[in-house]
Parts: C-alpha cells; sequence; structure tokens
C-alpha cells in the first residue's frame, strides 16, 4: 500500500519523517511547495494538489491547522472525497468539531472509501520522535488498514469507538490542556508573589497531587518567559476551546472551567498573543494582579 501526506506544519513535518524512516511508500503535499521539494529530496514523491495525492496514493492523512483548512481538503469542490476510489482509507489528523467528522465518514462511505477521525497530542516533540498518542474513530476494518502507518507516528494508538469517538477524545484531552494550562499559570502567579522558584515548585509537584503534564511543561518555559517562537501557539488552544465551548453549547453541558479559560484565551488572542506559547496565559493573570 501507498501512503499520501497533507499537511507539513508543525505536527506534520515530523510524522511524514516517521513515515519515512519506517519505510514507507510516501507522497507528500503542501501549499508551500518548497517543503515537498525537501522531502522529495529525501525520498518522497510530492503532489501538486489534494486532489493528485488522493489519485494516487491508497491512505490518506491529512493534518491541517483549523477546521476550515480540513474541511477544503477533504470535503472541498476537487478535494479529497471528490477524487476518492472505493477502497481507500481517509485519515484526518486535524482537531475539528464532531459534525465535521461524521460528514466527512459520511463522504467516505458514499466513495465506497473509509474514514477516520484520528487527532494527535503529544505536541512537534511527540511528532519528531514518533511517540504521538492517537485517539482513531471509525470502523475496526478501516483502523486494522491503517494500523501500520499510524504506528508509525505514534507510540499510543487506540481506537476509541465509532466516528467521531477519536474527536470527542481529543476535545476531551484538549478540554484538559486549557483548563490546567490556566491552572498552572495561577499556582506560577502564586508562586511568584511568595518568593517560590517555580522550577523547583514544579519539581515538587510532580510528586505531589498538584501536579500535571501541564505543570510539568509550563514551568521551564514560564520561569524562563521563553513564550515566544512555540510550537504550541496559543491560537491553536484557543480554537479547541472554542470547538468545546459550542459542542457544550450544543449539548447542554455545563463546563463552567472551560468557559472560564476559553474567555481568558480570548483576551489573548484580543491583546495579539496569538503566536504566543499557551503558557503564556500567565501574562494576563499578571496584568489583572496589578
Amino acid at each position: 500500500m501507498t501512503v499520501g501526506f497533507a499537511g507539513l506544519g508543525n505536527m506534520g513535518q515530523g510524522m511524514v519523517d516517521n513515515l519515512l524512516i519506517n519505510g514507507a511508500d510516501l507522497t507528500v503535499f503542501n501549499r508551500t511547495q518548497s517543503k515537498v521539494e525537501t522531502m522529495i529530496g529525501r525520498g518522497a514523491k510530492g503532489a501538486a494538489s489534494i486532489a493528485e495525492l488522493t489519485q494516487g496514493t491508497d491512505v490518506i492523512c491529512v493534518c491541517l491547522a483549523d477546521v476550515r483548512s480540513s474541511r477544503e481538503a477533504l470535503l472541498g469542490e476537487d478535494g479529497a472525497f471528490a477524487n476518492a476510489k472505493p477502497g481507500q482509507v481517509f485519515i484526518d489528523h486535524g482537531t475539528v468539531d464532531i459534525a465535521t467528522s461524521r460528514e466527512c465518514a459520511a463522504a467516505a462511505q458514499a466513495k465506497g472509501a473509509h474514514f477516520l477521525d484520528a487527532p494527535i497530542s503529544g505536541g512537534p516533540v511527540g511528532a519528531n520522535t514518533g511517540t504521538l498518542s492517537i485517539m482513531v474513530g471509525g470502523t475496526q476494518e478501516a483502523f486494522d488498514l491503517a494500523f501500520d502507518y499510524l504506528s508509525m507516528m505514534g507510540a499510543n494508538v487506540k481506537l476509541m469507538g465509532p466516528t467521531g469517538a477519536g474527536t470527542a477524545m481529543k476535545l476531551i484531552n484538549q478540554l484538559l490542556v486549557g483548563v490546567n494550562t490556566v491552572a498552572a499559570a495561577e499556582a506560577f502567579t502564586l508562586a511568584n508573589s511568595a518568593g517560590v522558584d517555580i522550577q523547583v515548585a514544579a519539581d515538587l509537584l510532580s510528586v505531589s497531587w498538584g501536579g500535571s503534564t501541564m505543570v510539568e511543561r509550563s514551568a521551564p518555559i514560564t520561569a524562563s518567559r521563553a513564550f515566544a517562537n512555540s510550537g504550541a501557539p496559543l491560537r491553536l488552544i484557543h480554537k479547541d476551546l472554542t470547538i468545546i465551548k459550542q459542542l457544550a453549547s450544543d449539548e447542554s453541558l455545563s463546563l463552567d472551567l472551560t468557559r472560564i479559560a476559553q474567555g481568558m484565551y480570548d483576551s489573548m488572542m484580543e491583546s495579539g498573543k496569538c503566536e504566543s506559547d499557551i503558557s503564556a496565559v500567565i501574562q494576563l493573570i499578571e496584568e489583572r494582579s496589578k
């Protein structure tokens, strides 16, 4: 089988690197063609469009930054499903809403193809090292067909349930990332006020009940104020929390902490901090504490 991959961004580049390292027959597409040329130089094939990528491969992975881009690539007039053939497997690694995942599954089924919603967690480090968590929604048949490729990119690959279950699991993860990052920022604000070294506090928290992945991750970034040039820019968690907020409204769920965190990231976006690291939310807490 052959695999196609669209989207060579912060996450996608590491993922295609691991596909190539593990011997996949790989074709790539990216709007910035220089990235495609680089991959061709390393042994991959290149495609000039999503249509060409789809027409030439068996398993098609898409890893794009937002819902609009994912929908355009998969559901667009000359997108992946418009060019699909029976038996192909389409995989969306982006974080989208559940309705989009279900619409993609229906479009694939109409062509006799398969669709998996398979969002990822682990950040650029996980993408580069092939240790991503990949949470998958879809049929067992489609999962089995794609598993070898998914396992080249992730160390924790799990079928969560039917279509939409992978997307739902990613949104659950992102809810906790968003809320815990804000909670860590509040804790570090208190540490600074009390004269407690942030990294020393984080080391102690790692063996205490108050510890979390986001405390561990945010501590060195916050201590050094290294908020610029982040692999986890604030705009992405803002996008995800906005999706979760809408889902909560649709499902009549009271997710108060999520709503508060999302509002804080709204304020950060409005102040032009969209490319700052997610942990930069401490700057807002500090401003409000004056």
